[in-house]
C-alpha cells in the first residue's frame, strides 16, 4: 500500500512539474520578441580590400575612404578614439560632407580618450544610441546613392588599440549600391532611436 501511495506521489509530482515546464514555456514563447527578419543576401560587385591588424595599417584606409567621399558618410562606432580617423571625419564636414556620427553611450560618459565631442565641437552630427546593451557596429557607408558608394565595416574600431593592439579585420566594400543601401537602412533604424550628443 505504502509503495502504491509512493507511486502515485511521485507520477503527481511528475505530472505537476511537466505542467509548470509547459507554462514556462508558454509564457517565454508568448513573451518573445516577433520572429527576426530572414538576413539579407546579395550578389557582390564591385571590389573588397582588406586589411588585418597588427600589421596593415587600417587607420589608413579608412582615412583615405574619407578623404575621398563627395555627399555623405554615415557612422556607427562602438568606439571611436583614433584621432586620425576624427580629424578626416572634421575635414571631411568642413569641406561640404554630411558627416553623421552614431555612437556607443559609453562614447559619451566613461572613455575619456573618445573622440565623439571633439567631432560635435567641429561641426560633425553625433547621435548616441542608448537603445542596446552595447551598440557595437563598426561601420561607415559613404556617398550612398552613388556609383562608387563605399561601405567599410569588421570588428575594427575606430581605435588606436584596433590599429597597434588588437588583432582585428577592416573589410572595405566598394560599388555595392544594394549592399550600401541595407546598411545606410540599418544606419537609419538605429538613428530614430538615438538622442543628439549632449554639449
Amino acid at each position: 500500500m505504502r509503495v502504491r501511495a509512493a507511486v502515485a506521489a511521485t507520477r503527481r509530482q511528475s505530472i505537476a512539474a511537466a505542467v509548470v515546464l509547459t507554462l514556462a514555456l508558454c509564457v517565454v514563447l508568448l513573451a518573445a520578441p516577433a520572429r527576426a527578419s530572414p538576413p539579407l543576401e546579395f550578389t557582390l560587385q564591385g571590389s573588397a580590400q582588406i586589411a588585418f591588424t597588427p600589421g596593415d595599417d587600417a587607420g589608413a584606409l579608412v582615412t583615405t575612404v574619407i578623404r575621398q567621399a563627395k555627399t555623405q558618410i554615415l557612422v556607427q562606432a562602438y568606439s571611436l578614439t583614433h584621432q586620425a580617423i576624427a580629424n578626416a571625419l572634421v575635414a571631411a564636414r568642413q569641406r561640404g560632407v554630411d558627416v553623421q556620427v552614431i555612437a556607443d553611450r559609453e562614447q559619451d560618459r566613461n572613455i575619456a580618450t573618445s573622440k565623439v565631442a571633439y567631432l560635435a565641437a567641429h561641426g560633425v552630427s553625433v547621435f548616441v544610441d542608448g537603445e542596446h546593451a552595447a551598440a557595437h557596429n563598426k561601420v561607415m557607408i559613404v556617398d550612398n546613392g552613388q556609383p562608387g558608394v563605399t561601405v567599410i565595416t569588421g570588428s575594427f574600431n575606430f581605435t588606436t588599440a584596433a590599429q597597434y593592439r588588437n588583432a582585428e579585420n577592416l573589410l572595405i566594400l566598394r560599388a555595392n549600391p544594394l549592399l550600401a543601401e541595407a546598411y545606410a537602412a540599418n544606419w537609419r533604424r538605429h538613428r530614430s532611436h538615438s538622442l543628439p550628443l549632449r554639449p
